[in-house]
């Protein structure tokens, strides 16, 4: 008798394998979410007691009042710091954060932003990512971090006495948070120009797939 020859399987296209686990699609919306919550919480917070020469329009804050604006920003203050944990620590755990954002170069960082300013990046494999998208999003990663720890600080000044002392005093704290909170919108602003550029990176991010094929 012949045995049965072995059963083999072809490898699914780009097309029908994740971009995304469902984990790191459903810890992206909750940042969106937080973050969104936190910024215009944040700016109603930020007009109450201005260091800058301006306030934020209060059309695009949130809150209605001091009070009001403080429920909303430690509640999502608790969202991004307990989803950021997750992703972080999944990330870690299952070896993505260093296949999908190491290694990272100063050269490889030079080369690739002087692609994309001549209109020469290519996105076609959307799980690559070119060093200034590494770059970005290890940058976003310590921003928030420090956003998170300079935010205990603003939150319980004298519990965390030595965070306080680390970062310079709660004043140096207030501007520290309000620096990286910036730094936060900014990422964001730019990743939604970069969707629009690329709008094939939003159904990946909403399904785990693209429509295009390898």
């Amino acid at each position: 008798m012949h045995s049965a020859a072995p059963i083999t399987t072809a490898p699914r296209d780009i097309a029908t394998r994740p971009i995304h686990p469902p984990w790191v699609r459903v810890t992206h919306w909750l940042n969106a979410i937080a973050v969104l919550v936190l910024a215009t919480s944040g700016w109603r917070i930020y007009d109450a007691a201005p260091f800058l020469p301006f306030e934020i329009p209060a059309t695009i804050t949130l809150g209605g009042w001091l009070g009001g604006a403080l429920q909303w920003h430690f509640a999502a203050m608790w969202l991004l710091a307990a989803n950021g944990l997750i992703y972080l620590t999944l990330n870690i755990a299952s070896g993505r954060l260093f296949a999908r954002f190491l290694p990272l170069s100063p050269a490889g960082i030079r080369r690739d932003a002087l692609a994309a300013l001549r209109g020469e990046l290519s996105h076609a494999d959307p799980r690559h990512y070119n060093s200034v998208q590494r770059l970005a999003y290890l940058f976003v990663m310590l921003d928030i971090t420090l956003l998170v720890l300079s935010g205990l600080v603003l939150w319980k000044s004298v519990q965390f006495g030595l965070l306080r002392d680390l970062l310079g005093g709660y004043e140096l704290a207030r501007r520290i948070h309000f620096l990286t909170m910036a730094a936060l919108v900014a990422f964001v602003a730019v990743h939604l120009v970069m969707v629009a550029l690329v709008p094939r990176t939003l159904p990946a991010m909403l399904s785990g797939r693209t429509g295009i094929e390898s």
